[in-house]
């Protein structure tokens, strides 16, 4: 960092204290430049510049915060292009725009080593070109793995860019979009490069206006590929466990082959001494024989014997060698065959591997769909109970405002009682005279408040009877629901039986007015006449007041079948996609047998082939036994063939020392 430093002196004419200071305070530091919040000139810029593609000992470059300029952003960029061993980069708060964003765009094309990019609390999403020019450098780069773009006022259409680039990278692992304006197309949009995008693992977007199912499928997805990643590690952990261990299985069968050759080695090297060996005794005693031609020609035939036994021991020993090396070669092409087999299980393996994660990926999607309709079906069931609730209100204050007319009829008939008293005391001189004509009237209205009133019993029986029918089938399909509403109902009852016995106290207080209107005077017909308008008008409210709650009653009797037709559908639609979920369960079940399956057929042939390796071990160990019993055979055979020459040869010097010529040699 110290020579960094005198670098930075030497280059700019001005160079600043504050970055020569904090230079300095480095030091001896090696693998981190940090210059953030140091507000670095344009001469500066362009000595960093100069300086960064030799800095050999700069792993992390931090320049946040420091105001860099267009011009001096796109000179630092441009030196770092040549750099090769800066790994983290950052950028933040430095309102990098156009210019920036295509040095940046350069910078992901011809930089291979930078593994980490902070560009937090910058501009580059509001110029569309420039992120478009961006974006085409991240799809081309294949080394970055962390991508920093927070705060960058990223609009659904620089979603969509960096969507295409994020189809073409296959390096990138970490991507942060949080507090931009992405919103739901941007989201849909990046949602759909996932279905390519097998290396994200961690994409955040948090505050950019996107819906939760969205984010929900998101959050799915990087699930999905970090199993995916997961899965890919622990196939290449397998791959490379098979391979060294088929590697050390080689090797130890070359090493016995090697091992096994030396020893065949050694063998014929011993065969060939004692044939040496042989060869000088039989020299010798051939020698001793041309002296005696006369006598040795039994000895001659019983030595061809020995060499004709001697050549089919060799022959023997010829005839195991060549089978000892036919067996090696079935050995070696065995291996080889076995070698073909598992590299071609393993393919089909990964292949099968690669369809099983595709029908799971689909069948993911599917549930995500099914998840999104029984929200918009649970939706619906919430604006149903809403409705619900909005007629019950409605039919509470209908019963309030019944109440109230009630109450102002009762004031209405008390005043006029009033009025009658009134009128009866200041006319009882003339209630003599008109007792007999009020009492034919009253009785004659009488009669006709009772034919009235038993009608208004009957619809009131007939009211309370389909009132009793709707209430019994509300009680078969809805629980809750049918509790509040046969309150409700009881509630009504209750406020028409209220209404009825008010009418019999009115019945029984007309019934006291005409014993008392039979002692009222003549001039009391006016004042009838007046009551019974009153009455006729009372009547007619009363009938409109039927006719409302007979109008409310249609009303919710078509409430209540609305209602019930929308539940039954909604249960309808409900069972239909639980049967969908289902079959889609049943089929993942199916999925997960057959994954089971292959794992035990691999698991099978696994064994198979340690089985078969186990099977050729234990052949190559009988063809090693049969061949230690073959040298066996040899040197025992070697052994009978030298103790019959020692005892030819004891033979003929006791033959040639017995003999007269021996005798005679002897004596001379």
């Amino acid at each position: 960092m110290e020579e960094f430093r005198r670098g930075y002196a030497r280059l700019c004419a001005a160079p600043q204290e504050p970055v020569l200071r904090r230079l300095r305070e480095l030091g001896g530091a090696r693998g981190r430049l940090d210059l953030a919040a140091q507000g670095l000139s344009l001469e500066t810029c362009g000595a960093l510049a100069r300086l960064l593609p030799g800095a050999a000992p700069v792993t992390e470059l931090a320049l946040g915060d420091c105001g860099l300029s267009e011009e001096g952003a796109k000179l630092l960029l441009h030196g770092l292009c040549s750099n090769t061993t800066v790994k983290s980069l950052d950028l933040k708060g430095n309102n990098l725009r156009t210019v920036g964003a295509e040095a940046l765009g350069k910078l992901l094309r011809q930089n291979k080593s930078i593994r980490s990019l902070i560009l937090e609390w910058n501009s580059l999403g509001v110029w569309e070109e420039g992120f478009s020019f961006f974006c085409q450098g991240l799809g081309a780069n294949n080394s970055l793995q962390r991508l920093d773009l927070r705060n960058n006022q990223i609009n659904h259409q620089g979603a969509g860019e960096l969507a295409m680039a994020l189809k073409h990278n296959s390096s990138l692992q970490e991507l942060d979009l949080r507090w931009n304006n992405i919103g739901l197309l941007g989201g849909r949009a990046l949602l759909n490069c996932l279905h390519s995008n097998k290396t994200l693992k961690r994409l955040e977007l948090a505050g950019n206006n996107v819906p939760s199912d969205i984010l929900k499928a998101v959050e799915q997805a990087m699930d999905h590929n970090q199993e995916r990643q997961t899965l890919l590690s622990e196939t290449q952990n397998r791959t490379y466990m098979l391979s060294k261990e088929v590697l050390s299985l080689k090797d130890e069968k070359t090493r016995q082959f090697l091992d096994l050759m030396d020893t065949i080695d050694k063998q014929r090297e011993e065969i060939a001494r004692s044939g040496r060996m042989s060869a000088a005794q039989v020299s010798q005693l051939q020698e001793a024989l041309d002296e005696q031609h006369s006598i040795m020609n039994s000895l001659k035939a019983k030595l061809q014997m020995t060499e004709a036994a001697l050549a089919l021991s060799e022959q023997k020993v010829h005839s195991l060698g060549e089978l000892l090396s036919a067996a090696q070669q079935e050995r070696g092409s065995a291996a080889e065959r076995h070698v073909m087999e598992l590299q071609q299980q393993q393919q089909e393996g990964v292949d099968r591997e690669n369809k099983l994660l595709r029908d799971l990926s689909a069948a993911s999607e599917k549930n995500v769909l099914l998840r999104n309709q029984v929200d918009e079906l649970e939706k619906k069931c919430k604006v149903q109970q809403h409705q619900l609730f909005q007629v019950k209100q409605d039919l509470t204050n209908t019963t309030a405002e019944l109440k109230l007319r009630a109450a102002q009829a009762e004031e209405r008939l008390e005043a006029e009682r009033r009025r009658f008293k009134q009128s009866l005391e200041d006319m009882e001189s003339l209630r003599l005279k008109e007792v007999d004509h009020a009492a034919q009237h009253m009785e004659t209205s009488e009669r006709a408040m009772q034919d009235r009133i038993q009608r208004l019993e009957a619809i009131r029986i007939a009211l309370e009877e389909e009132l009793s029918r709707v209430r019994a089938a509300a009680l078969t399909e809805r629980g809750q629901a049918e509790e509040e509403l046969v309150k409700a109902r009881n509630q009504a009852r209750m406020e028409e039986q209220q209404r009825l016995e008010h009418l019999e106290e009115r019945l029984r207080l007309m019934t006291e007015s005409r014993d008392e209107a039979q002692h009222c005077c003549l001039k009391q017909k006016q004042m009838v006449a007046e009551a019974q308008a009153k009455a006729s008008q009372l009547s007619l409210h009363a009938d409109g007041l039927r006719r409302r709650l007979e109008e409310l009653q249609q009303d919710l009797n078509s409430k209540e079948e609305e209602k019930v037709t929308e539940v039954n559908r909604v249960k309808a639609e409900l069972q239909e996609q639980i049967g969908h979920l289902q079959a889609e369960r049943t089929a993942q079940q199916g999925l997960r047998e057959k994954i089971a399956a292959l794992e035990r057929q691999l698991k099978a042939q696994s064994s198979n082939h340690r089985e078969a390796l186990l099977d050729k071990e234990g052949e190559i160990s009988v063809l090693l036994e049969k061949l230690r019993t073959k040298e066996a055979d040899i040197s025992r055979m070697r052994e009978e063939e030298a103790q019959r020459a020692r005892f030819l040869q004891d033979a003929i010097m006791a033959y040639v020392q017995g003999s007269p010529l021996g005798t005679h040699s002897s004596r001379r």
